[in-house]
């Protein structure tokens, strides 16, 4: 198949901007509970839909008295926190345009950003953020305020106070102005392949993507009939997925907490405390749930039939699934026995980790493993798994309730068409498409024809229209020999491996397949517990031969999925991950290719000696 569309739900024609919902909600539901905020007691106290709005005006008019009008950019620099959320409407209601900024940016990054979307204000969470600024200010004259959220009383009640004698009216007049093709944000690229560019977003693009979803999925956003939904938002808002979540909540009138870190030991206590009842996430947070939840079992002694719970859980999910797609009866009477044993021994407990209420999940960001997905599946947890891009307004394709099938990434979202082109590329369009880069005509006409984008990922359709993602075009190796060789798949089933964090494939021009790996620190110190081994320095422990052969073992198995012509000859273990501070990830924790083989050029050539 070369070509699925998905009818739009039925949705309001997008009219105003995304503002308007604040002001609407407050004034129908003025009690409704439309956000929650943490305080520094730890506590999650409920924001009601008219709080938000006296919130949402009070700091528009703030911002107004400051000097932002219809039009302006305003750069936002900070984790993901409730703070964030006020900003972006109150802009919104001004008509203004909010530029989120990762808050680990280099001063260089924050410089280019600033400077090509010609901010002229600045938001930035605490003194590191405004000393970044600083240290790029003298080269970014149309950069008039910096407002700092964390400095004295902070940048809300500060702006706030500053508002209080503009007349409601004026920042009314803003509003009124705004209309569905106005620009809502310019978000720019994390720049895997060069420099960031800026992906200008209407009012428009959120409300289709967000209503489209919010239409097809608000069934399961609930744990039980009856209850209100909610979301905890842990991903940041500088990425549209997380952007996405937050216009999604608002409209949706989903209540919406934020959690700033995603990191297992700061991210799961809240999680057990807001308790949400739907939550979008990125694999990483999957995967770090059934591992942490694997070794909790091991350090019990129960290692054994921990696994055997997750086979149980597989297979269930599996027969579901065939039944789903008329190819089998369902799970058999002997296999639901067992399912039933470990739901309450082995299940619940991980449905605990994500606070207890959450039933389904949407996964999105990258690839996930089908069996990743099929164990949370049997555990009582449907993910559906989504692909999308920044040019596209978060997702572009969703797995749909009823029926997921495990390891793609679904079905177009309702009013989306997905084409396969001759070379397998994957276009898209639909009204989330986005209307260019910003200063960038023919970048832009690189991409988008007519409506249709070009996104670069490589994929397939099945009989259903089901997209299976295979890789990026610009990421396929060619060997010495001439074999292409699609290194995504290859990776992402490395990476499956308990122990193994990252892994990046090589062999561009080289007579064979070969891999870097590095090593998940929490992992390795409990598996070396496990064998009762003390902990071992990075030099040593990559030399370790029994670790050596453990990481093998992960390698074989992704092996099974290719030709021996494609398949890994061999690896290199390194001592020390990839990350975003040494210029190796981007912001969203995808590779930097080039930037890699670079840093790492004397381990690659060793591993062709």
């Amino acid at each position: 198949m070369h070509e699925f569309t998905v009818p739009p739900v039925e949705a309001a024609v997008p009219a105003g901007g995304l503002a308007d919902i604040v002001f609407s909600r407050a004034e129908e539901a003025p009690d409704h509970v439309a956000l929650a905020r943490k305080g520094p007691d730890g506590r999650w106290r409920d924001v009601t839909a008219a709080r938000f709005r006296d919130e949402v005006l009070g700091l528009a008019k703030g911002l107004v008295a400051q000097g932002v009008r219809f039009g302006d950019r305003v750069a936002i620099m900070s984790r993901t926190r409730y703070e964030w959320t006020l900003f972006d409407f109150a802009l919104w209601t001004l008509g203004a345009q909010p530029v989120p900024v990762y808050p680990t940016s280099s001063a260089e990054q924050v410089f280019w950003m600033l400077h090509d979307a010609e901010v002229t204000a600045c938001v930035v969470e605490h003194e590191d953020h405004a000393m970044t600024i600083g240290s790029v200010v003298d080269r970014l004259p149309r950069l008039q305020r910096l407002w700092q959220l964390d400095a004295g009383e902070g940048a809300v009640a500060e702006l706030t106070a500053a508002g209080a004698g503009i007349d409601e009216d004026v920042v009314q007049r803003h509003r009124r102005a705004v209309t569905p093709e106005s620009v809502a944000t310019v978000i720019y690229t994390s720049g895997t392949t060069g420099p960031p560019k800026g992906c200008v977003l209407t009012h428009a693009n959120f409300m289709v993507e967000s209503d489209m979803l919010v239409g097809r999925w608000e069934p399961v956003f609930r744990s039980r009939p009856g209850d209100q939904a909610s979301t905890l938002l842990f991903l940041p808002l500088a990425h549209v997925f997380g952007r996405m979540v937050e216009v999604a909540a608002v409209r949706g009138g989903v209540k919406l907490g934020h959690q700033p870190v995603m990191a297992a030991a700061e991210l799961l206590p809240d999680l057990a405390a807001f308790r949400p009842s739907f939550v979008l996430a990125v694999p990483y947070v999957f995967e770090k749930i059934l591992d942490a939840a694997r070794r909790r079992a091991e350090r019990e002694g129960k290692g054994a039939p921990f696994e055997k719970a997750v086979e149980v859980a597989v297979r269930h999910a599996e027969a579901l699934e065939h039944k789903a797609f008329g190819l089998g009866p369902g799970p058999s009477a002997a296999l639901r026995v067992q399912h039933q044993f470990f739901d309450r021994t082995v299940y619940a407990r991980v449905r605990e980790a994500l606070g207890g209420r959450i039933r389904h999940a949407m996964s999105g960001g990258s690839a996930m493993d089908r069996r990743t997905g099929l164990f949370f599946a049997g555990a009582g947890v449907t993910v559906f798994e989504g692909y999308g891009l920044t040019e596209t307004t978060a997702a572009a394709t969703a797995n749909p309730p009823g029926r997921v099938k495990y390891g793609t990434v679904g079905q177009p979202i309702p009013g989306t068409t997905v084409h396969i082109a001759e070379d397998g590329e994957i276009w898209l369009h639909g009204g989330q498409v986005f209307s260019g880069y910003l200063n960038a005509p023919g970048e832009t006409a690189a991409v988008l024809n007519d409506g249709w984008l070009a996104t670069g990922d490589l994929g397939a359709l099945d009989e259903d229209g089901y997209l299976t993602i295979t890789g990026r075009k610009k990421e396929i190796l060619v060997t010495s020999g001439g074999k292409s060789v699609a290194p995504t798949a290859l990776e992402e089933r490395v990476r499956s491996h308990p122990l193994i964090a990252q892994c990046i494939v090589v062999g561009n021009d080289r007579p064979y397949i070969a891999a870097l790996v590095t090593l998940d620190q929490e992992a390795v110190e409990h598996w070396l517990a496990m064998q009762g081994r003390p902990p071992l320095p990075p030099a040593e422990l990559v030399r370790d031969p029994a670790l050596e052969t453990e990481i093998r073992r992960g390698v074989v198995a992704a092996n099974t999925l290719v030709s021996q012509a494609e398949s890994i000859r061999t690896f290199r273990i390194l001592a020390h991950p990839f990350s975003e501070e040494h210029g190796l990830l981007t912001p969203s924790l995808k590779l930097k290719r080039r930037a890699i083989e670079t840093a790492y050029a004397a381990e690659v050539e060793a591993l062709y000696r």
